[in-house]
This record gives C-alpha cells, sequence and structure tokens, in this order.
C-alpha cells in the first residue's frame, strides 16, 4: 500500500550533488585535511636541529622523517582507494586521524631515531593519506559545477598551514621542547577526525527524505480504511518480503578498478604527472641554500619561501574560479598544461638569477604558476575518469607519484654536491616540467581530433555515458524484473479489489502530475541521458 519504495522496483532518483548547502562544511573540512597533507612533513623541519643533538644524528638521518611522511602519502594511494570501496570515506578518514594523532603522540616517547622514523614516519604519515585521499573524493560528489572552485579553494589549504604550522612549530619548541611540541602536534592533528566527521555521505539524506515522504504517504493512505487496516497492511507486509525474497544481490563495487587504464585521457595524464613532479619540487627544495651560495642573508633567504607561499595563498582560488568559467572548463586539461609550461619556463629563465632582486621576482611568478598546477592537478583528474572512478584513479595515480617524489628531489641533491652549481638543477629541473607541459597539450590534443573523427558508437551507452550511468542502468535492470514477476493479485476478495483501483488511479494521477508517465523502455533512455552534461562534455574531450 502506498507509493512503491525503491526497494519494490522503482528507480531511484540520481543523487545530484548540490553544489552548496552542506558541501561548504565538506570544503572545509577538505581545506583543513589538505593543509595538514602537504604543510605537516614541511612543518617538522623546525625541531630537526634538537633531534640532531639528542639523537647525535646527521641532517639527513632526520630529514627521512618528512621523506618518510611524504612517501606514505603518495605510495599507499591503493591501499586508501580500496578502503575507500569497501568501508565508506568517513570511517577511514576517522581511523586516519586516530592514527595520525597516535604516531606523533607515541614519537614523543621515542629515545632514538628509529622509533621516530616508525612513529612519526609510517604512522602518522599513514594517517594523513587516509584523510587525505578520501576528503577529495567527497569534494567531488558534493560539488559539479562549482567543482573548480572548490579544488581551488580546498587546495590553499597547503600554503595556509604552512605558513601557520611553522612559527607554531618553533614557539611550541621554545617552551616545550620538541617532545612537547610532538605531544601538542599529535593534538591538532585529532581535527582530523573532525573534518572526518562532517564527510556526510550525500545519498543519505536523500534516504532520510524518501523515507519520511513514505511513511506519511502510507499513514494517509492507511486512517480511511478503518477495520481492514490489518489485513491491509498484513497482505503488503507479506508482498514486500516475497520481492525482497526474490531480489537478486546487487554486483559488489570493485575495490580497486584497473578499467582506467583503457582510458587515454588516463594515461596522457598519468605520465605528464610523473614527469612534472620529477622536476617541480626541485626548485623551492633548493631555494634558500641558492640563495645563500649568492650571498644573502640568512634572514632574507628564508624570506623568499614566505613569498612563494603568500602568493600561493592568493593563486590557487583565483585559477579555480577561471577553470570554473563556461567557455574554459571543457578545455581544463589546455589551462593546466599552460599552468606547467608557465613554471618550467620561469624555473628556465631564473636559472641565472644572482641577486636579491632576481630571486625576489622569480618566487612572485613560481608562486602564481605553483598555486594554478595545484588548484588544477586534482580538477582535471576528475573531469577526465568522473567521479564513480576517482577513488581508484587518485590511488593509482599517487603511487605513481611517489616513484617520482624519491627520484626528483634526492637527484638534485646530488647533482648539487657533485657539480657545485645550481643553475643546471633550475635548467634540468624546468625542462622536466616544460617537457611534461608539452606531452600533456599535444597528446590530449591529438586525442581530442581522433574522438571527433571517430563517430559514437550505436546502441551502446557504455560509451557516452561513462562510469556514471552504469549503476543506473543496472538498478533499471533490477527494477524491470521486479515489476515483470509483481503482476498478480494481491487480494481475492472485492474490497481488495476496490482498494487496489484506487491505489492505481492514485499513483496515474501522481505521473501525470509529475510529467513522468513513460513505459519502462522509456525510463531506461531518460536513465541513460540523465547523467551530468558537464561531466560528459569533460570526457568526451579526452
Amino acid at each position: 500500500m502506498g507509493r512503491p519504495d525503491p526497494e519494490e522496483g522503482q528507480l531511484p532518483a540520481p543523487v545530484k550533488p548540490p553544489d552548496g548547502g552542506w558541501g561548504w562544511i565538506v570544503l572545509l573540512g577538505c581545506f583543513v585535511i589538505t593543509g595538514f597533507s602537504y604543510a605537516f612533513p614541511k612543518a617538522v623541519s623546525v625541531y630537526f636541529k634538537e633531534l640532531m643533538k639528542d639523537f647525535h644524528v646527521g641532517y639527513s638521518d632526520t630529514a627521512w622523517i618528512s621523506s618518510i611522511m611524504l612517501a606514505m602519502l603518495y605510495g599507499t594511494g591503493p591501499v586508501c582507494s580500496i578502503m575507500v570501496n569497501q568501508f565508506g570515506c568517513r570511517p577511514v578518514m576517522l581511523i586516519g586521524g586516530l592514527l595520525a594523532s597516535a604516531g606523533m603522540i607515541l614519537a614523543s616517547f621515542t629515545t632514538n631515531i628509529i622509533e621516530l622514523y616508525l612513529t612519526a614516519g609510517v604512522l602518522t604519515g599513514l594517517g594523513m593519506a587516509l584523510n587525505f585521499q578520501p576528503s577529495l573524493i567527497m569534494l567531488g560528489t558534493y560539488f559539479d559545477k562549482r567543482r573548480p572552485l572548490a579544488n581551488g579553494l580546498a587546495a590553499a589549504g597547503s600554503p595556509v598551514f604552512l605558513s601557520s604550522l611553522s612559527p607554531l612549530g618553533q614557539v611550541l619548541l621554545e617552551k616545550f621542547g620538541w617532545r612537547g611540541g610532538f605531544l601538542i602536534m599529535g593534538g591538532l592533528l585529532l581535527n582530523c577526525c573532525t573534518c572526518g566527521a562532517v564527510m556526510r555521505p550525500l545519498d543519505m539524506g536523500m534516504k532520510r527524505k524518501m523515507g519520511k515522504a513514505q511513511d506519511k504517504y502510507e499513514a494517509k493512505e492507511m486512517l480511511p480504511i478503518g477495520g481492514k487496516s490489518e489485513e491491509g497492511i498484513s497482505t503488503t507486509d507479506g508482498t514486500k518480503k516475497g520481492k525482497k525474497a526474490k531480489k537478486k544481490p546487487k554486483k559488489g563495487k570493485k575495490l580497486l578498478d584497473f578499467s582506467i587504464f583503457s582510458n587515454r585521457g588516463f594515461i596522457i595524464y598519468t605520465i605528464s604527472k610523473f614527469i612534472l613532479v620529477l622536476g617541480l619540487f626541485v626548485p623551492p627544495i633548493l631555494l634558500v641554500n641558492y640563495a645563500k651560495d649568492t650571498g644573502v642573508p640568512d634572514t632574507e633567504a628564508a624570506f623568499l619561501l614566505s613569498i612563494i607561499g603568500f602568493i600561493d595563498i592568493f593563486a590557487r582560488p583565483a585559477c579555480g574560479m577561471v577553470a570554473g568559467l563556461k567557455w574554459v572548463r571543457p578545455h581544463v586539461a589546455y589551462l593546466f598544461s599552460f599552468s606547467m609550461l608557465f613554471n618550467g619556463l620561469t624555473d628556465i629563465c631564473s636559472a641565472r638569477a644572482s641577486n636579491y632582486t632576481g630571486l625576489v621576482i622569480f618566487c612572485v611568478f613560481f608562486g602564481i604558476s605553483y598555486g594554478m598546477v595545484g588548484a588544477l592537478q586534482f580538477e582535471v583528474l576528475m573531469a577526465i575518469v568522473g567521479s564513480q572512478k576517482f577513488s581508484s584513479a587518485i590511488g593509482l595515480v599517487l603511487l605513481i607519484e611517489a616513484f617520482a617524489v624519491l627520484i626528483g628531489p634526492p637527484s638534485a641533491g646530488r647533482l648539487v654536491d657533485a657539480l657545485k652549481n645550481y643553475e643546471v638543477i633550475f635548467y634540468l629541473a624546468g625542462s622536466e616540467v616544460v617537457l611534461s607541459a608539452l606531452f600533456l597539450g599535444v597528446a590530449s590534443y591529438c586525442c581530442l581530433n581522433r574522438g571527433k573523427k571517430e563517430p559514437p558508437p550505436e546502441n551502446n551507452p557504455s560509451a557516452v555515458g561513462g562510469s556514471d550511468t552504469e549503476e543506473a542502468e543496472s538498478d533499471v535492470q533490477e527494477a524491470e524484473e521486479h515489476s515483470s514477476t509483481n503482476h498478480q493479485p494481491a487480494h481475492s476478495t472485492d474490497n481488495a479489489m476496490v482498494a487496489a483501483n484506487e491505489e492505481a488511479n492514485h499513483v496515474a494521477e501522481e505521473q501525470s502530475g509529475e510529467g513522468g508517465g513513460c513505459p519502462a523502455g522509456d525510463g531506461e533512455v531518460l536513465a541513460r541521458d540523465g547523467c551530468n552534461a558537464d561531466q560528459m562534455v569533460e570526457r568526451d574531450s579526452f
């Protein structure tokens, strides 16, 4: 009795990203998580001198703490993807917040450098990895039209937290020592649990609304029946039980979807990102030492990184706004390629800077280009693979980037030790970034031309809709199976027939009022055509 629910054979309406509402709270949580994930490994470096004194180790030994954190952040991408696909984003983020906090708290009680590697490095790095990736996935589910702006604002958390955590760490070190600082930092990382708690699944609110509407309608329908309400309720319950018994189990979601490697756009993006990471992080790592070697005082040399961070704070949201424009968004891959080209040329043109003024100019342009790259990198990936496969795609991309992170900066450091010349390193790093930009732009253009020449195959909705329609099609088939098996009378008495006719008339009136009176076949076509138009345009561009 009453309106049939999705379990009774009706296709549930697709959950549309709200592009606001609770999504702004999710964006705030993603902002905090991004800040901790990228800034924390760098902010820990303020404690290195004290660690060197207490444990009697060298700078390279303490630097492994930050390296292990970053390696865990990038290298555990597939593990995070599997956990998110199996348990969801919120539980994984809550566990990650606890692990990150526990790692720093335990690190405050360590007695040797190996224990620091295991606690502050492995445990905290794993916890931040379990927070970073799910937060980006949730951001993609809550935003669609405003997704470029949302990605830009979330990416701004990195420079904001870097400019805040480093001075805070210095203050904590002076007042409480490195052990007290680690303990307080571990308490701050508990905020990751708060950010994970606000990552409410988007379909939860929809299910609650549908359940309340259905209960209200059934109560309204049961009131006029009077003495035969119990008979109607028992009959309805029996019908539902029979339908649930006949319902076929839904096909489980893949823990890690390797089918994305069949996407040419994803392959192009992955290769270009690998080349990009080889040279992207080298200039900011070597900048301070390069400035000192040219005769710049220590305080002014350290201020150069502050200039990059300050410019980066404003460059990321601004680039997100530009990427969200209607005439720019379909070509966001080319904007990403331009940002990489801009960054690489900045490195090359500034390689011969020999005074402080030239280094400041380099920092300004590097901050703009670096912010553009940071704001667009995940937006382009979302546009290529779609929201359904993004959880698997980002895990695999981060794993591939981990190898580049372990190759690029250490190799640059060895070249500096061997050549004693920073100019060559800047030329090399800039050339790698320029190569990645040219590869992404040229390869994407070739794929675009090929995609325009090849007509889309007929009667193959999966080639058009992509991954976003697979689940909808399975629900349609499931609904059709239920509708075909439930065409038997529920009652044999005259009163039951009258009730059935009244219910049918009521449903027909609702369908005519909503404009949804179409047969099952038409419903399947609408379900296939109901995917997001922006996502289809972006995916078809690759």
